[in-house]
């Protein structure tokens, strides 16, 4: 196979429930610091009230916050965004003078959240169509692309938990074929009632903080949040003066097509994903310093990503960071492989936390307390509904 040329990773934006911006939340998890709380809000009828990992109005910037006219969604993309150009070193001038696009997954979006709108509606009333605007305003891409007056491919990826990966693969994608000359690339999700409840349905939810990969796991806690990655190539970078914090070497997608939510008992597309990811990126699974799993605390998503991470890097440590963000859906596989560069950087993972206890049918155990790492190239993961499975390998910026 002919290796795609790396794509730099120039600038980081991140804002989730461990932290305002990737800094905060890197000092947060490794003091093993999480506070998930009942969702504030909107409420429902459950005599439980299941924990969440919610963004505190304070971690948004405050014009972004009263940005009615947009869903918090758009407004934790466009918040990660403005940190991502500030840390890459960009301009509103400059970047309007580059052919720049805007690629981000999503899973909840705002097509769920115009609750009021539906329920008028169906009770036979003429509800005002503000919210539906206000709704298609909302396209997570479009409005980062829009207000920042781009001009670059705009693609909005919503492909279940695996979204924010796929986006940052596909952005990276655009670089190689010439599309543009900087992506912005990531994924963005906030907390609503009907995926509350539908997670609830499902008979995933924890009613305790999330234990991934831990014998005693009983289902992850929903996050909400936003990452975006300045992505360019590294010579265009180069040229710019500016500092390559890491690369994007490989990627990798395949889909199991076994059940609407369950991954293939074998792990099937997920062996898939990781196979390509690493020929893409022309590299052994022995290479490979650290892994950032999926993790999401759910008995069938970490007993099949456990047995393959024990088949395929049985000597490489890793971790589950959602005991940190809970399960930010969409936004998922974009902070992951934020915080998988910042851990290069800092050449040491935090441990999983919420874990204790190794459960015998998985044959693998993540980091239980902050490991130091050695190597420059790491992975990060993303199982998702529709059996889809998405791997990114990303590199130190010097490698």
């Amino acid at each position: 196979m002919t290796r795609p040329s790396p794509a730099a990773i120039t600038g980081i934006g991140c804002i989730c429930a461990a932290g305002r911006d990737l800094a905060a939340a890197m000092t947060s998890m490794a003091a093993g610091g999480r506070a998930p709380q009942p969702p504030v809000r909107f409420a429902t009828g459950h005599p439980k009230r299941y924990p969440v990992f919610g963004v505190p109005d304070a971690f948004v910037p405050a014009d972004l916050l009263g940005r009615t006219d947009l869903l918090l969604t758009t407004r934790f993309a466009l918040a990660a965004t403005r940190q991502a150009l500030a840390d890459a070193g960009w301009d509103a001038a400059a970047l309007r003078a580059a052919r720049v696009g805007v690629c981000l997954g999503t899973t909840v979006g705002s097509a769920l959240n115009i609750e009021d709108f539906y329920r008028e509606h169906r009770a036979g009333g003429e509800p005002d169509l503000e919210a539906i605007e206000r709704f298609l305003r909302s396209n997570p891409a479009a409005a980062v692309s829009r207000e920042l007056a781009l001009d670059g491919p705009v693609q909005t990826v919503v492909n279940a938990c695996s979204s924010g990966t796929d986006a940052i693969g596909i952005a990276a994608s655009w670089l190689r074929a010439g599309a543009c000359d900087v992506a912005l690339a990531g994924g963005a999700d906030e907390l609503c009632r009907i995926i509350y409840n539908g997670f609830i349905s499902l008979m995933i939810t924890d009613e305790h903080p999330c234990r991934p990969f831990d014998r005693t796991r009983r289902g992850l806690n929903l996050g909400e949040g936003a990452a975006v990655l300045v992505l360019e190539r590294p010579a265009d970078a180069a040229a710019r003066g500016a500092r390559t914090r890491a690369k994007v070497l490989g990627y990798g997608s395949a889909c199991d097509a076994h059940h609407l939510t369950a991954p293939h008992p074998e792990g099937r597309g997920l062996r898939r994903a990781f196979a390509e990811a690493l020929a893409t990126a022309g590299i052994a699974a022995g290479d490979v310093a650290f892994i950032n799993a999926h993790g999401t605390a759910t008995p069938d998503n970490d007993r099949v990503e456990g047995r393959v991470l024990h088949d395929l890097f049985p000597e490489t440590p890793f971790v589950s960071t959602k005991g940190y963000t809970g399960h930010t859906l969409g936004a998922a596989g974009a902070i992951e492989a934020a915080f998988t560069v910042a851990c290069l950087e800092t050449g040491s993972i935090p441990g999983s936390v919420g874990f204790t206890e190794a459960d015998p049918e998985i044959n693998a155990t993540p980091a239980a307390a902050p490991l130091t790492i050695r190597g420059d190239v790491a992975i990060s993961d993303s199982l998702a509904f529709g059996g889809n499975n998405a791997v990114l390998v990303l590199g130190r910026g010097d490698r």
